[in-house]
């Protein structure tokens, strides 16, 4: 069938399905009649607010059907959803509105939200007349971009993707592996991308969402057993997690449902990654990779990566990938140099930023800053951020991979590794590391000896009692290394 607006597709699965679980969470669950009719509402509420075509709405609520509500209420007014997490310290919180400009923030309470007009988390249309209507559907409005996510990004300051594409879809057509009807798990944030998008597809493609409020590597089992889910992306820290279930645990699960297990969102160590096509088997399992600008995006299958291992898989949808170095030129397979990439629609097709300007080379083609290669049969490896690239006495060596070595011991439960100044070497490697108390640096040094050369263990190691990685199982490397910095008056040591 045509396109048809974000708001149409809903209506569409609304009027054909109108008892049809669209939403779960916890012990709620939302059919399409009731989406439908509680994101008119609140779009009306919207609106009476002055929130317009083309306008942010920046959503910073939790994980639950308010935040899926307020998302198809801005579009049913032609408004751009961008959302933030609620649990955003004020100063970070003001920064990415003084980028956003919106019209409205939902899930802030008034007087705490820089001054733009907000309206606090649990908000119901009552007694202003916005509620209030003659019984017909608002008009049909296209919003021009589907959403605007922010990013910290490397550097720590705040800047918003903002799509390129209008909220317009196809709702019987597959969109990567994400098929219509179907039930999908989606165990992260809603202001993440890989959230944000899987929820909305499965619900524009009339689907069941299984949301998890927070991520439990045992729920989630549970979920997917229960509920029957055909897809989920986790990130790698969430697949670490359920991999040091007991196996008796994950043994007791009935996973036949599954049919496809994205890994997403950051690297995936080589040991975990053939863990999970073990357990699961490789016809289930995929690796992709890919940002939020959707400039570049490759995916491999298990049994490619067996083939493979290590690799993020080949460019999909027509994109295309460059290795180059630091002089610009094109490297040949097997060097490392910085990965550029190229949407089929050309540069601009995908995304604008706000607050930020993109690294592109002077013919267009831009970068994420990642490091990587390619192999002799196109297949991309990613070895880490350049601007997380650590070098010590002479040699290169990429946090990503001492973390891969470091969360292979059972007793590490997340860990950053950062480069920290040093007299001799310039640089030092530092490894941050949560674990329990019976973990020592020593026992880690030991463990590191069979998986990495003698310059890529830290020399240093500092332990922590909370999660060093994001709900979407992200780490921030320049804000650990910025503090640790000030802690020592730029003299760490």
């Amino acid at each position: 069938m045509p396109t048809v607006s974000y708001p149409a597709a809903l209506r569409l699965h609304a009027e054909r399905t109108p008892e049809k679980v669209a939403l779960r969470c916890g012990e709620e669950a939302l059919d399409y009649a009731a989406l439908d009719r509680a994101s008119e509402r609140l779009a009306r509420a919207f609106a009476a607010r002055g929130v317009g075509h083309g306008d942010f709405v920046t959503l910073a609520l939790p994980n639950g059907p308010d935040f899926v509500v307020a998302c198809f209420a801005a579009w049913k007014l032609g408004a751009v959803p961008q959302p933030i997490s609620g649990r955003l310290p004020a100063k970070e919180r003001a920064a990415i509105l003084a980028q956003a400009k919106p019209a409205l923030v939902v899930g802030v309470e008034p007087g705490a939200a820089a001054g733009f007009p907000s309206l606090p988390a649990g908000f119901e249309p009552d007694g202003f007349g916005e509620a209030s209507d003659d019984g017909a559907p608002l008009p049909d409005r296209t919003s021009p971009s589907r959403q605007a996510l922010a990013s910290g990004g490397s550097t720590g300051l705040p800047k918003l993707i903002v799509d390129a594409l209008a909220a317009e879809c196809d709702p019987t057509e597959p969109f990567y592996g994400n098929v219509p009807g179907n039930t999908v798990l989606v165990p992260g944030p809603l202001y993440h991308a890989a959230g944000f998008v899987n929820t909305s597809v499965t619900l524009l493609l009339g689907g069941t969402v299984v949301l998890m409020e927070r991520f439990d590597a045992s729920l989630a089992l549970e979920l997917i057993e229960r509920r029957r889910v055909r897809w989920v992306a986790f990130v790698p820290t969430m697949l670490l997690r359920i991999w040091r279930l007991p196996e008796a645990e994950r043994a007791r699960r009935d996973l036949s449902s599954l049919e496809r297990v994205v890994s997403s969102g950051g690297p995936c160590p080589d040991w975990l990654m053939r863990a999970i096509i073990g357990w699961l088997g490789p016809e289930r399992v995929f690796n992709a990779y890919g940002g939020t600008e959707r400039i570049g995006g490759t995916l491999i299958s298990g049994r490619e990566w067996l083939d493979h291992p290590g690799s993020v898989g080949k460019p999909t949808g027509g994109r295309r990938i460059r290795i180059l170095g630091e002089d610009g030129r094109e490297l040949p397979p097997g060097e490392i140099g910085e990965v550029f990439m190229m949407p089929p629609g050309g540069r601009g097709s995908t995304y604008r930023y706000v607050g930020a300007e993109a690294r592109a080379t002077d013919d267009g083609w831009e970068t994420l800053g990642d490091l990587g290669r390619v192999d002799e049969d196109g297949y991309l490896y990613l070895v880490d951020r350049r601007t997380d690239l650590i070098v010590t006495g002479g040699a290169n060596v990429y946090p990503a991979e001492v973390e891969a070595a470091l969360e292979a011991h059972p007793g590490v439960r997340s860990c950053a590794v950062i480069g920290l100044p040093d007299p001799e070497f310039g640089q030092r490697v530092h490894a941050i590391v949560e674990a329990g108390p019976a973990l020592s640096a020593d026992a880690l040094r030991v463990h590191l000896a069979d998986h990495l050369v003698s310059y890529k263990t830290p020399r240093t190691f500092e332990f922590v009692e909370t999660p060093l990685k994001d709900e979407a199982g992200k780490v921030r490397r320049s804000a650990l290394r910025e503090a640790r910095m000030q802690a020592t008056g730029g003299n760490a040591q």
